[in-house]
């Protein structure tokens, strides 16, 4: 923190790393296919949910960039400040969510951490008394498509912090 002469302070924040690689302008036909990916993935889910999964995830895999944005999309959507907080203890805090939402976000948890070990069908069974085959199939695919966008942004080094809500819809 720095004082000036006028006696006001300013905060000194580290400086942003830069991006190792503009992924998606190197590989732009890999950017489309994810892009149509993730359009397929999410139709049909509870757009609550699936930002909730999305923020999960990412926070999991360590990837700012992705959770500045989901963060911001849910906020946009109305998700409450309080559940979103609440996410990276969601099992301390269950209180927060339906039983459907934790179905979701154990199922997000087992789907990200396979070094675990695999899916438990507990785990599985769970998910498959909250949600339809079709919409089961669907939040499959939404939690492996932003397994996938971590990876790019986490590997990147994707900046956080510059995302608009909506801005990649």
């Amino acid at each position: 923190m720095t004082t000036h002469s006028d006696g006001t302070t300013t905060v000194e924040y580290a400086p942003e790393q830069p991006a190792r690689l503009d992924w998606a302008k190197h590989a732009p036909e890999v950017y489309k296919a994810m892009v149509r990916l993730e359009i397929a993935a999410r139709r049909g889910l509870d757009h609550k949910l699936y930002e909730l999964v999305k923020i999960r995830a990412s926070q999991i895999n360590h990837c700012a960039f992705c959770i500045d944005m989901h963060t911001k999309d849910a906020l946009a959507t109305g998700e409450s400040v309080e559940r979103i907080l609440q996410l990276s203890a969601w099992d301390e805090s269950r209180h927060f969510y339906t039983a459907k939402e934790l179905a979701a976000l154990e199922l997000t948890e087992a789907v990200t951490v396979l070094t675990d070990g695999f899916v438990p069908d507990e785990v599985y069974e769970n998910a498959a008394e909250h949600f339809e085959e079709a919409e089961l199939a669907q939040l499959i695919a939404a939690i492996t498509a932003i397994n996938a966008w971590n990876r790019f942004g986490v590997t990147c080094r994707m900046a956080p912090g510059h995302y608009q809500p909506g801005q990649y819809k």
